[in-house]
């Protein structure tokens, strides 16, 4: 029984083989057909082109990207230069010069004359200074619950120390 099922399925496998060899040769001939070769050598070529043409918009965006940086450097080195000019200009005036002369030669109008007052007792004739931890103190007592809550929070949210840490 088995010798017999060989003996049906060979031929059908032989013939099912002989039909796929059939079909590759003809497809092997339809690729030596002029229109397929063709249509493959235009193809090639079509994706050169293109190829070649996202080379060359690759190209102009980098040397677009060059050329904003160098006007945006240019521009910057205009304004550097206006600046310059304002300040030698402004070196050149007869204000500059004076106090140019007050400050480094201690040199005053004519009319004028100079006092020269030791530190300590300038410091000395200055009003004191009012203490700035006692000052925050007395406003955070005068303020209300509400009040010192809500600062409290904005100390917490923007990372602060609050003063009565």
């Amino acid at each position: 029984m088995c010798i017999v099922r060989f003996a049906i399925i060979k031929p059908v496998m032989i013939t099912k083989i002989k039909q796929k060899l059939a079909d590759i040769y003809s497809r092997r001939h339809q690729l030596r057909d002029i229109r397929v070769l063709g249509l493959g050598l235009f193809l090639l070529i079509v994706i050169l082109i293109s190829w070649s043409g996202v080379k060359t918009i690759q190209s102009n965006y980098a040397l677009q990207k060059q050329i904003a940086q160098l006007t945006q450097e240019n521009k910057v080195q205009q304004l550097k230069n206006e600046n310059l000019s304002l300040q030698n200009e402004y070196l050149n005036t007869n204000q500059y010069l004076e106090l140019s002369a007050r400050q480094n030669f201690g040199l005053g109008a004519p009319g004028e004359t100079e006092l020269l007052v030791p530190k300590s007792v300038a410091l000395a004739q200055l009003a004191p200074l009012p203490d700035l931890a006692a000052a925050s103190s007395n406003a955070s007592n005068h303020q209300s619950r509400y009040e010192k809550n809500f600062h409290a929070w904005i100390d917490f949210f923007l990372h602060r120390q609050s003063a009565t840490d």
